[in-house]
């Protein structure tokens, strides 16, 4: 009966790490429809801009953004939490900005709440990787 409820008690624990939503984030560029991310990401060029030698507007120009480091692109004033904070967007963190971002970089002035859908969070990211 302990070692039952021991194995109950431990492929429940395996089953809650595997729901968890940081697991649920990762992604690949293939796990998203690029297309529809073009879509999805209108929301997100009232404030940026994703095309080469653009300008930044309220936000700064996303293009070649995946695998940059946060806060690198010249010429836009970055908030304090977002150059200290060391990311390198790489696709899950591309996915937990996008998300959440004052959860992944608390006092970011991003007031963008996030997308809550995951297949927009993955459609955009797959969208990000044709702008290179």
């Amino acid at each position: 009966m302990v070692r039952s409820l021991a194995s109950v008690l431990g492929m429940a624990a395996v089953a809650a790490l595997l729901a968890s939503p940081a697991l649920a984030m990762s992604v690949s560029p293939s796990a998203g429809d690029a297309a529809k991310g073009a879509a999805v990401f209108q929301r997100c060029a009232m404030c940026h801009t994703a095309d080469q030698g653009a300008g930044n507007r309220l936000g700064p120009n996303l293009f070649d953004v995946v695998g940059r480091k946060s806060a690198a692109l010249p010429n836009f004033s970055y908030s304090t939490a977002l150059k200290s904070s060391g990311i390198t967007w790489t696709d899950d963190k591309l996915a937990q900005w996008v998300a959440n971002p004052q959860k992944l970089v608390p006092g970011t002035r991003m007031t963008f709440a996030g997308l809550s859908n995951p297949d927009d969070v993955h459609n955009v990211i797959a969208y990000l990787h044709t702008k290179k």
